[in-house]
């Protein structure tokens, strides 16, 4: 097992995946190929981002082999229909009850993907309680995605603003150095301290973002967002409330497209262990809002 200390932050909760079956006191399982949206009343199919395979928990999708958490996308007809199954957890259980969550600190995991057109493997965080409203009001931070036709580079994202679609974003693509890829085992995380998260790979830091904005308000006037500041839920919202971990590997999608006759199947999305760390000297102090103007023009592209 690789040395978990890290100076300066103090571990708190991890999975090394150890045993024979995945820890279902730490993990669930999300089933199928989409979820109810209980503001709306709407079944959102695709889990809200045209995705193409279904989830389930069987061994065949979800299993431990050599002290690694392999979740494998399969070509394959699921119960429901769709033509690839996967699968998807989380530390968040399906009555709202918070497994595991925490606001603040370091979040990391060790892993590796299989490259391929339409694979799109992902480690993130969402609020366990959606404090601010709807995605993304409360927010998500996306600590590594790779769409698999490109598995040289890594993205980190945070998603913001108002309830969909009057959400924002910030997205940084980073290529792996020294011809890396997403293929070999890279250690991917987030320093999240209140008004700044930086993202990094193999312990480098690769990017900062010290600016976003939370609107509650979902009656805009004419459609339109709010144009004044006193509508905005204070600084640093929504990034100041606990969030819970989240691992999946989808098939298609906005992001990565559809796959085609070169994907290689099964594909999988190897997971070394998950680590969530606390700063060892406390919850740094606030950091001031970066320079900008928030924008209240939405962008219309789909997310995690």
């Amino acid at each position: 097992m690789q040395d978990p200390s890290i100076p300066g932050w103090t571990l708190v909760w991890s999975d090394e995946f150890e045993g024979d079956t995945l820890d279902r006191s730490r993990w669930e399982p999300q089933l199928g190929n989409g979820f109810h949206d209980h503001r709306s009343g709407q079944w959102v199919p695709g889990w809200g981002n045209n995705e193409l395979q279904s989830y389930t928990d069987k061994p065949s999708n979800l299993f431990l082999e050599d002290s690694c958490l392999v979740i494998r996308a399969c070509r394959e007809t699921a119960a429901d229909g769709c033509a690839y199954t996967s699968a998807r957890i989380r530390t968040r259980s399906s009555d709202g009850e918070s497994l595991f969550s925490q606001a603040y600190g370091r979040f990391e995991c060790r892993a590796r993907v299989t490259a391929g057109q339409g694979i799109w493997p992902a480690f993130w965080l969402l609020p366990t309680e959606e404090k601010y409203g709807g995605w993304a009001a409360s927010g998500e931070i996306d600590v590594m995605e790779v769409v698999g036709a490109r598995p040289h580079e890594v993205l980190g994202s945070i998603h913001f603003g108002s309830g969909w679609p009057h959400r924002d974003h910030h997205t940084v693509v980073h290529p792996l150095g020294h011809g890396g890829s997403a293929e070999s085992f890279h250690v991917y995380a987030v320093e999240w301290d209140p008004g700044v998260i930086r993202w990094l790979v193999d312990g480098e830091v690769y990017a900062e973002q010290r600016f976003w904005w939370s609107c509650s308000d979902r009656d805009h006037s004419g459609g339109q967002l709010p144009q004044t500041a006193a509508h905005l839920n204070p600084w640093p919202a929504p990034f100041d409330r606990p969030f819970h971990l989240l691992l999946n590997l989808a098939i298609g999608g906005g992001l990565p497209g559809a796959p085609d006759a070169s994907t290689p199947f099964p594909a999988e999305f190897v997971i070394d262990y998950v680590r969530v760390y606390q700063r060892t000297a406390g919850v740094l102090p606030l950091a001031a809002r970066g320079e900008g103007v928030v924008p209240f023009a939405p962008p219309n592209n789909l997310a995690t």
